[in-house]
């Protein structure tokens, strides 16, 4: 156990529920502090590797993952890296990023310390502007870790661990706190409500309908609350809980000490799926439905993926690099989340990884480059949020195609050529799709509907026509898109270009429609007579 103080709850507020087991604290903010520094708020936000992000794929000759990819053709998942938030510093010492709920327009991070030491904290990011994020509001924790976060209907669920031995009003270790939060607020102004459950560490939070799920690891319980008054519903008491997951009425608990247990609304145990594997003590170790199979992320050995029906093993998706320098002990997967079909993993310092069903088994696609030791990850609809330890959160766009998009390219044939495209003169080119290039040469025409990025320079010598999200580079290796002479760049969209936009003399850009953002890091340079046309948003306004 943790060794550090708590200072004691004033009790503003005390009830007894119906089940005399719970009793609720409200407290005067004694141990909590809401950052009032908009500034640092504000420059929590790093551009610093924002854009094009690499995917290591594997190289068929040596079976290996390597960055350093031989040329081939053009990789799905057209991913980039929006921003990152710094994790925030207290008296010096640097928080980690454990856990991210994501709720309309807002990321919810938790932060909690490793060692003897209790602290934490809770941050609220706006994703509403992809090109724009904010942190919104940050409390401290001085004597408390956050493990697990979950936003509901006004309300921030934050569980997590102190020292009972330190508080005068704690029962266990374990806590649950509920906090006002509307519009990316946190207001401790009427007080943050608290309750203690069984268990040296509260590890995830989940709500259903009117219930709170919690679950508190060694000699814990999984506990079901009102959400309203947090009264106690049920309970079950167990042995290492590490996670929850839910679908239709089916709630599923992660025992680090035996696999998954099965369980219906009143906590009745309804299969148990045994796992024999090293879960680690007092690791993050996470559980995620897809459709009729349970996905576990189980240290060492990577994800393993099993029936729900029958709970039966189907397999072991691997941890697929080995970084040089990187302790074994860190190359584990701590969490997992599925989007749509496509199944991410949160592999430690061995990065993240991703993979996408397929008719028998899991495809392994790479390693999405990205910094830190992924301790956590979450998805949902475009984006994907991967809490990294001390290089915080991390806010992926996936760039997928939208229906509308589809429908109006539907005529186009879907690319499947080179990483490295090139319309020589006098070709007419139309294809739709999402892919990752490493570098575009237009002498001809062509018109690409979907989502792209580039990894290298764009050079137009002709006509390119874009409808939907073209992406060129990243900060932390500019590259420039360059229009000849007499070039014409069609833009129907979103562009944004990690570098230069350069117009040479008779260049034409053109803005289709309302609609269209173009956001340049670099400058807009014109050499000669150039035409820019169309009703567009410049986010940084570069024209």
């Amino acid at each position: 156990m943790k060794k550090a103080s708590l200072i004691a709850f004033i009790v503003a507020g005390t009830f007894i529920s119906c089940s005399d087991q719970t009793t609720v604290y409200s407290d005067p903010h004694d141990d909590v502090l809401l950052e009032g520094n908009q500034s640092l708020l504000d420059n929590s936000i790093k551009f610093d590797n924002a854009g094009v992000l690499d995917i290591f794929e594997e190289d068929k000759t040596t079976a290996k993952f390597s960055k350093n990819m031989p040329e081939g053709q053009a990789g799905d998942y057209p991913l980039t890296l929006v921003a990152q938030v710094s994790p925030p510093t207290y008296n010096g010492t640097l928080l980690t990023a454990s856990h991210v709920d994501v709720d309309g327009d807002f990321a919810y991070v938790a932060y909690n310390t490793s060692g003897d030491t209790y602290l934490g904290a809770i941050d609220i990011v706006n994703v509403s502007d992809p090109n724009n994020p904010q942190v919104t509001a940050r409390l401290y924790y001085e004597n408390a870790d956050i493990n697990s976060i979950k936003y509901d209907n006004g309300f921030v669920y934050a569980v997590g661990g102190l020292d009972a031995e330190k508080s005068l009003m704690a029962t266990a270790n374990s806590f649950v706190a509920k906090i006002i939060s509307i519009a990316g607020t946190l207001n401790t102004t009427a007080g943050i409500e608290y309750v203690y459950q069984q268990g040296f560490n509260a590890t995830d939070v989940k709500v259903s309908g009117n219930n709170l799920i919690v679950t508190s690891g060694k000699d814990g319980t999984v506990t079901i609350y009102d959400k309203t008054s947090l009264a106690i519903l049920q309970e079950a008491p167990f042995t290492d809980l590490r996670s929850i997951a839910l679908q239709d009425n089916v709630i599923a608990v992660l025992d680090g000490s035996k696999g998954v247990s099965l369980l219906d609304q009143t906590l009745q145990l309804t299969k148990d799926i045994p796992i024999v594997s090293d879960f680690g003590i007092y690791a993050k170790r996470t559980i995620d439905f897809y459709q009729d199979k349970i996905i576990v992320s189980e240290g060492t050995k990577g994800a393993g993926v099993y029936d729900v029906n029958t709970g039966n093993l189907l397999e072991y998706v691997p941890i697929l690099i080995d970084p040089a320098g990187v302790e074994s002990t860190d190359k584990v997967t701590n969490a997992v989340a599925n989007n749509e079909g496509v199944l991410l993993m949160a592999n430690g310092g061995a990065g993240l990884c991703l993979s996408e069903e397929s008719a028998n088994n899991t495809k392994l696609v790479g390693i999405i480059q990205l910094e830190g030791s992924i301790n956590f990850v979450a998805s949902k609809g475009d984006y994907v949020f991967a809490a990294s330890g001390k290089s915080g959160l991390q806010i992926i766009k996936m760039n997928k195609p939208t229906a509308s998009l589809a429908a109006l390219c539907a005529t186009s044939p879907i690319y499947s050529g080179s990483s490295n495209l090139v319309v020589a003169v006098g070709e007419d080119m139309a294809f739709s799709g999402s892919k990752r290039f490493n570098n575009v040469d237009i002498e001809g025409t062509i018109l690409l509907c979907g989502s792209w990025t580039v990894k290298e320079a764009v050079n137009i010598n002709g006509l390119l026509e874009m409808n939907g999200t073209f992406v060129v580079a990243n900060n932390s290796k500019k590259r420039n898109v360059t229009l000849g002479k007499n070039a014409t760049l069609r833009v129907e969209g979103n562009l944004t270009i990690y570098g230069d936009l350069i117009l040479n003399d008779g260049a034409t850009l053109e803005f289709i429609g309302p609609g269209s953002v173009v956001n340049i890091f670099g400058s807009v340079i014109s050499n000669g007579a150039t035409t820019i046309t169309g009703t567009f948003q410049d986010v940084q306004n570069k024209f």
